[in-house]
């Protein structure tokens, strides 16, 4: 990890939590701190008689803290790593204390074990009860997708121009059948097409266009028998089909490299579940990658990851078309630090549409642009494509919006974000003429809601 201030305060959960680690910089608020080549650790003096114990182990970088926080990093934490990135001298080369010793082993322990797992023979599987199993659930989902189907043509017929707040629910329960069908992944694709309703100028365009691509759905699930073992993994992916993450990591396809982190973000998706998209780019293969994670109750990520950085990786992809979403199978050596040159709108453009036409059903894409430049028109913020005689409408809170801006100052920056067909969501940006690879001069922060 290269230890910066932008990329610890790119890990912090929340602008609150960023704050709060800049109050506890005082030297005399940490007694005690410690580096070894594995770690970096401290005592922060609380309001309690005894100071709570942080530590980070840097091959994540992870974080413990002893403090009741249910964020992850805590601003501990992040305190520690921002004193590590700006005051080296104030840390005392040392074995680690027992308190850090034996964390550190039960993290290399628990990853031995795994290891150890993975290189054992796995048990002859039951194909006879897999493919039970399997046309059980293909029995549930058709007569979602039977139902589904109805439900589509009566919308309709009725025209979505006279929809309203009060269709709402019956939607939302439309999409707790499907998850009742066994087919999450329609159920969410509903409820994400429902807050369409009466949202902006155009809404039953952008709404048609969502429920045109869950008729694709509905129409290849008869036909799936008929399809490629690629389209039908993308049907399965369209669907919320769980995939074996096992069998994905003894089967799946490998590509080693050294990978560019693009851009994170989170998204809460309700009071207890948290998720988080990083973005990767292959320096040698340049393949675009999403490692997706789940963290539940506030207990954080397993492997930390800093925007504009790179690691050394085999990573895993899930099968399908133009798959993206990929497993961190081996993290390797640390790899030198590079840069990757952006491509510029035309080819990001044409990078879009072979995804596109590849599975039509990838609700989110990566894109880099070159030269771009933040902009706000009445209440709406755009990114100006400086090259090309366009603009895409962005999806980003307005503080973030205004300190994107001021990094902008008007000119060109290369910015690197989502776009889900409708509107870009930015999550990194470089300055104008930076390379990716380079420090970034704004990350997105805190948890989108």
């Amino acid at each position: 990890m290269t230890l910066t201030t932008e990329a610890v305060l790119a890990l912090a959960p929340d602008d609150a939590s960023a704050k709060a680690a800049k109050g506890l910089l005082a030297p005399a608020k940490w007694p005690t701190l410690g580096y070894s080549d594995d770690a970096v650790w401290g005592e922060c003096q609380g309001s309690g008689s005894k100071p709570y114990q942080t530590q980070v182990d840097l091959s994540g970088p992870v974080f413990r803290c002893s403090c009741p926080s249910r964020k992850f990093p805590c601003k501990h934490g992040l305190a520690l790593m921002l004193l590590r990135a700006q005051s080296d001298a104030s840390f005392t080369a040392a074995a680690p204390p027992p308190w850090v010793a034996e964390w550190i082993a039960s993290r290399r322990d628990k990853a031995e074990k795994k290891e150890a797992r993975a290189a054992e023979p796995a048990a002859a599987p039951d194909p006879a009860a897999a493919a039970k199993r399997d046309a059980q659930r293909w029995k549930r989902i058709e007569a979602g997708v039977q139902e589904l189907a109805r439900w589509l043509d009566d919308q309709t017929q009725r025209g979505l121009a006279a929809l309203g707040s009060e269709q709402q629910q019956a939607w939302g329960a439309m999409a707790a059948r499907m998850v009742d069908a066994q087919a999450p992944g329609l159920g969410q694709r509903i409820t994400q097409a429902a807050e369409l309703i009466g949202a902006g100028e155009g809404w039953p365009a952008r709404l048609l266009d969502r429920l045109g691509r869950l008729q694709l759905i509905v129409d290849a699930v008869p036909r799936r028998e008929s399809l490629s073992p690629a389209t039908l993994a993308d049907l399965r992916i369209a669907l919320g089909w769980p995939q074996d993450r096992e069998g994905l990591l003894a089967d799946g396809e490998r590509i080693s490299d050294h990978w560019l982190v693009l851009g994170q973000c989170t998204d809460e998706r309700d009071a207890k579940l948290v998720e988080r998209h990083v973005w990767l780019q292959g320096r040698a293969s340049g393949r675009r990658a999403l490692l997706l994670d789940y963290s539940h109750g506030g207990r954080g990520f397993d492997t930390g990851w800093v925007s504009g950085s790179e690691r050394a990786a085999v990573l895993c992809f899930y099968p399908g078309h133009a798959s993206q979403r990929a497993l961190v199978a081996e993290l390797l050596a640390d790899a030198p630090a590079s840069t990757l040159p952006a491509a510029d709108a035309t080819d990001e453009w044409h990078r879009m549409a072979q995804q596109i036409a590849a599975n039509p059903w990838q609700p989110l894409l990566p894109m880099v642009w070159a030269e771009a430049i933040p902009a706000r028109h009445g209440d709406q913020w755009w990114l100006r494509l400086d090259a090309a005689p366009q603009a895409l409408p962005m999806q980003l809170a307005t503080q973030e919006a205004w300190q994107l801006l001021a990094h902008s100052g008007g000119a060109p920056l290369r910015v690197f974000g989502e776009w889900d067909g409708e509107q870009f969501a930015p999550l990194t940006a470089w300055g104008s003429g930076a390379a990716i690879g380079s420090a970034p001069v704004w990350t997105l922060a805190g948890v989108r809601t």
